[in-house]
């Protein structure tokens, strides 16, 4: 165990695990998930969001119950935002990005930075740790969930918009993470209610979809498979494949944390209860997995998951997303120089 710096509590490795909590505070059965061992991380959602003196009572709550404890958030912009009110901005869809990239590719870029500047900054200020984002699926105009999320058809410019974000997160002292590895884009279900299946060759997908991952290099801290099905590479979701997961990390040579996506989602379903889908995940290469919004699936997975499976490295890894950089708390954040001049960029983005 480490201990912090200047403290002396003591921080416990991080666990395979991440999961959620129920509300704005913490019960006693939040809590006693937080403190187990096999436990890495938190994922807030809308609910759990009044205001930001809640959240940041929420958030210290965590932390304190469990030092070194990974606390994240699906926080993109456009229609995956979890906090809109109380200062929070309105950060634009990043397809938004993508359509300036056609007028103006400079100021494209200068624009992703400025919305990734003000993503981190304002969660950071709030004792977030890390969002999931940038999306990385192309925009072939099939998947409805994905659809404004993505940045552009094009790899190579989510690739270019990608890398500015990602440079934007860094400047406020947050790691990245890519998603839905190799590509969820192509496919019209929602692995959220269905298994999507692409039934295109694997060379079809390294091509396009895939390439921002390998593009991107060591500038990617973290990704995040997709519950996608690719038939003619693995009969397995990329997040359950060992192959998949192999192209990652030896071809493409990744040496981030790869997290699951929520095993409670029907694209996980394939794969058996959670604890098979958590085991499968972790097996093929995954360092972490998420169990959202069933507190009784994440009793299971706690009590049944066999603890070998928290490596060391998984453990290394995950707390290297851990921000190192100081945190500018919300009130001196306001006037920051370089916050207002990300905020003037991307208030722009966002007027009608």
């Amino acid at each position: 165990m480490n201990q912090l710096a200047g403290s002396n509590k003591m921080v416990v490795p991080a666990g395979p695990v991440m999961l959620d909590v129920v509300g704005t505070v913490l019960t006693a059965e939040d809590i006693g998930r937080i403190r187990h061992p096999l436990t890495g991380g938190v994922i807030l959602f809308a609910r759990n969001y009044e205001d930001r003196t809640q959240l940041v009572a929420l958030t210290e709550a965590i932390h304190a119950a469990r030092p070194g404890v990974l606390i994240a958030v699906d926080h993109e912009g456009g229609r995956v935002q979890r906090f809109r009110s109380d200062g929070f901005t309105a950060l634009p869809a990043m397809r938004r990005l993508g359509e300036l990239w056609a007028s103006d590719q400079q100021a494209a870029q200068r624009a992703a930075t400025a919305v990734g500047f003000i993503l981190a900054a304002e969660l950071r200020a709030c004792g977030v740790d890390l969002s999931f984002t940038p999306v990385l699926d192309l925009d072939h105009g099939e998947s409805g969930v994905i659809g404004d999320r993505a940045f552009h058809r094009d790899a190579e410019v989510v690739t270019q918009l990608a890398k500015s974000l990602n440079h934007g997160l860094l400047l406020a002292g947050m790691a990245n993470c890519g998603k839905h590895f190799p590509g969820h884009g192509f496919v019209q279900a929602d692995s959220h209610v269905a298994i999507p299946v692409d039934e295109r060759t694997l060379e079809a997908i390294l091509a396009e979809d895939a390439a921002p991952y390998d593009w991107l290099g060591l500038s990617l801290s973290g990704v995040m498979p997709a519950h996608v099905i690719y038939p003619q590479v693995d009969p397995a979701p990329a997040g359950f494949s060992k192959k998949w997961l192999s192209i990652l990390r030896h071809d493409m040579g990744f040496e981030g944390v790869i997290f699951s996506d929520d095993l409670s989602m029907e694209g996980a379903s394939v794969a058996g209860d959670v604890v098979a889908g958590a085991t499968a995940a972790l097996d093929a290469g995954c360092d972490m997995v998420l169990i959202c919004n069933r507190p009784d699936m994440a009793d299971q997975l706690l009590a049944d998951l066999n603890p070998s499976l928290a490596s060391a490295a998984s453990a290394a890894r995950i707390a290297s997303l851990m921000p190192t950089a100081a945190v500018i708390r919300w009130d001196a954040l306001q006037a920051d120089t370089r916050y207002q001049s990300a905020l003037r960029t991307v208030q722009v983005l966002t007027t009608p």
